[in-house]
């Protein structure tokens, strides 16, 4: 099975879809997993059929996203690259594309929606003071 691969890296994945990200939030819970295995934990509250899983995975392992190891007469998946990874790169897509790739109007969008909870404030409030030090 390939290691995970930085999203930075050259040969990070085209964008993933809604519904293949559904896909990757189970893989990245516990992998490697079956597509039935994948559909166990997906198909129920998408009301998705095991075909429709795997189609999704055949289309994460043709964008990179997801490598395949050979199981008897079954594949297992595994996901390329780090939630972490496709948060961080997801995130400053949507800041540059919405927002002029500037944070703070980010944030002030979603303090005037009041879309932020006291916690979310004072979280954060401590990240700031830790970028400060």
């Amino acid at each position: 099975m390939e290691e995970p691969v930085s999203a930075e890296s050259p040969e990070q994945p085209e964008r993933i879809s809604d519904a293949e990200h559904a896909v990757m939030e189970a893989l990245w819970q516990r992998a490697p997993l079956t597509a039935s295995e994948v559909c166990e934990q997906v198909c129920g509250t998408r009301g998705w059929s095991l075909a429709t899983v795997k189609t999704l995975l055949s289309r994460l392992v043709a964008k990179q996203a997801v490598a395949t190891a050979p199981d008897g007469k079954r594949f297992l998946y595994s996901p390329r690259i780090a939630r972490q990874d496709y948060v961080g790169t997801e995130s400053r897509r949507l800041v540059d594309r919405l927002f002029g790739g500037r944070a703070a109007p980010l944030f002030a969008h979603l303090a005037e929606a009041d879309a932020l909870t006291e916690e979310d404030i004072a979280e954060i409030e401590a990240l700031l003071q830790e970028l400060k030090s």
